[in-house]
């Protein structure tokens, strides 16, 4: 039977849909990964993503059942649902990578300011890293950090330090400043954002344009006739 046939056409809207639950776990993966590595930035860009990937295994269900079944009711609203999709994934791809330099590293910042305590804390720990730009900033400062000498390995190397210990000297003291043996917080994240938007608007991008070949094998299907049935009726 050609391809353009009835079995053919199930077949492969089939084959798509398994496809597509697989790619909704790359996808919710991908992004994940990217939030979660991304810790203080709140990106949501990438979490829309994620959405996207749990939307799109929902959807995947609903397309496998209407093949299988050819249910006209279900395929209409399937290639409805899935174009809208691919228009908002696409949407959200191309914004993760189209975000440039300046405004990744204002993310970056703005996650920071907008961050607690016990978030500083992690991402110090995680990245073994101490503030985020200015390591001479206090825990009440806005880009200010919690004492770093119980979360970074690096503070060993000099446990004395105020960006360690939290004790700033005052301004009027004349004792000499002890400098912060960590790196900043930042000089360590911005690799990480920055590939986080390229990971998730490069996978994001890609598996759109798949959606669309789903849309058009839905659109061909939904127009054939089961030829195991009543010749006069579509199911």
């Amino acid at each position: 039977m050609v391809c353009g046939g009835f079995t053919c056409s199930r077949h492969s809207l089939i084959i798509l849909n398994v496809i597509y639950i697989i790619v909704s776990f790359v996808l919710i993966g991908v992004a994940a990964y990217s939030r979660v590595a991304a810790v203080i930035t709140s990106i949501s860009l990438v979490g829309s993503l994620i959405a996207c990937g749990v939307f799109l295994f929902l959807i995947a269900l609903v397309g496998l059942l209407g093949a299988i079944k050819h249910h006209q009711v279900l395929l209409f609203f399937y290639m409805i649902i899935l174009f809208v999709l691919f228009l908002l994934q696409f949407s959200l791809a191309c914004a993760c990578l189209a975000v440039n330099t300046d405004q990744k590293d204002s993310l970056a910042e703005q996650g920071w300011r907008m961050s607690g305590a016990v978030t500083r804390t992690q991402v110090q720990s995680q990245f073994n890293c101490c503030g985020f730009k200015d390591q001479d900033l206090n825990v009440e400062d806005a880009l200010g950090h919690p004492p770093c000498a119980a979360v970074s390995d690096c503070c060993t190397a000099n446990e004395e330090a105020p960006c360690c210990t939290g004790v700033y000297p005052p301004a009027n003291s004349t004792e000499p400043d002890v400098p912060c043996p960590c790196d900043t917080c930042f000089s360590k994240l911005q690799p990480v954002i920055y590939k986080a938007f390229s990971a998730t608007g490069g996978v994001g991008l890609f598996f759109s344009f798949t959606e669309i070949i789903g849309v058009w094998i839905t659109i061909r299907f939904r127009n054939q006739k089961d030829p195991r049935a009543n010749p006069s009726a579509y199911l």
